[in-house]
């Protein structure tokens, strides 16, 4: 799956992994070396997310029922909790940084779209 800004057409993770499991959202990035450039972990439903046990940074969007972004943390060390944004329904974490490089901004909206195979 991939991930897209709908405001600017910008495609922000070419690769997105969802976590709508208990055990999958449990465990989110915990552990990992690291996310690639390209990837995201979309993790829903949820509220909010931690750093705990993670070994590199994060962009975090928070993301409304309809996929409107209601909330942004750039740069999530970490160690960290993130905040509790309110109507927020999921979240999609990435490589920090790329909130930035995408020029996606609270207000603006994003699309899941299945990656097309040949």
């Amino acid at each position: 799956m991939e991930l897209y800004n709908r405001e600017n057409g910008v495609k922000i993770a070419g690769r997105v992994i969802v976590a709508s499991s208990f055990f999958r959202r449990f465990r989110g990035l915990m552990l990992t070396r690291e996310l690639p450039q390209e990837s995201a972990l979309h993790i829903r439903p949820c509220r909010s997310v931690h750093t705990y046990f993670m070994y590199y940074p994060i962009d975090v969007l928070y993301l409304d029922e309809s996929g409107v972004i209601v909330g942004i943390e750039e740069n999530m060390q970490p160690g960290r909790i993130g905040a509790i944004v309110p109507n927020t329904r999921s979240v999609v974490e990435l490589p920090a940084g790329r909130i930035r490089a995408t020029e996606t901004r609270i207000g603006q909206a994003v699309t899941f779209v299945e990656q097309q195979t040949t």
